[in-house]
């Protein structure tokens, strides 16, 4: 299945590779200047921001973010995953821990989406009890029709308030769909 292929399973096309690309660039332009100059950078030892991405999807949003910081940063990963078969809601369980420890850094978690806010707020929790100098979020998607936790997101590429399944950039239907420069609709027909 080429491109061409998934370009036809979309419903529309919401945010182009243009769109991302010039969004992504003003997004790294505030947080470098937020962790400049007296800003929210906190590490007492000065260490570069640590940038978190929660695999798989945010890891072109990340490393788009990354390639435009003009200050030095470092990124390790984290997977997590909702718990299934009927379990309580906002179940979460970690997949892959981090490589890093964070205690003392300045640490900026990097998502493709927030959704639900369940899995956010439970990253939320684990890290600060890693006791990081600051801890600040980042998502390219802040889709607020799903939302049932409420949970601060300190940067937010796009938000929205209708409840369509996207896929692109970064995020699948089935493990497909990842590999999309665009962010796009996908037709119902084919969700299962």
């Amino acid at each position: 299945m080429g491109l061409l292929q998934f370009e036809e399973r979309m419903s529309e096309i919401l945010f182009s590779e243009t769109v991302i690309q010039d969004r992504v660039r003003e997004m790294a332009s505030q947080i470098t200047k937020d962790y400049t100059a007296n800003g929210y950078a906190k590490d007492v030892q000065g260490r570069p921001l640590l940038l978190v991405g929660v695999l798989r999807g945010a890891l072109m949003f990340m490393m788009d973010l990354a390639k435009r910081f003009p200050i030095p940063v470092e990124y390790d990963l984290i997977s997590v995953s909702s718990y299934g078969n009927g379990t309580a809601p906002g179940a979460v369980r970690l997949v892959k821990d981090l490589e890093k420890p964070i205690e003392g850094r300045d640490v900026l978690l990097v998502e493709d989406i927030i959704d639900t806010g369940y899995t956010l707020e439970y990253l939320r929790r684990s890290f600060t009890a890693r006791n990081p100098a600051s801890f600040r979020i980042c998502t390219l998607v802040n889709k607020m029709a799903r939302r049932e936790v409420s949970t601060l997101i300190d940067y937010s590429g796009f938000s929205l308030e209708q409840d369509d399944f996207i896929v692109g950039y970064g995020m699948d239907y089935a493990e497909l769909y990842r590999n999309l420069p665009y962010i796009g609709i996908l037709k119902p027909e084919h969700i299962a």
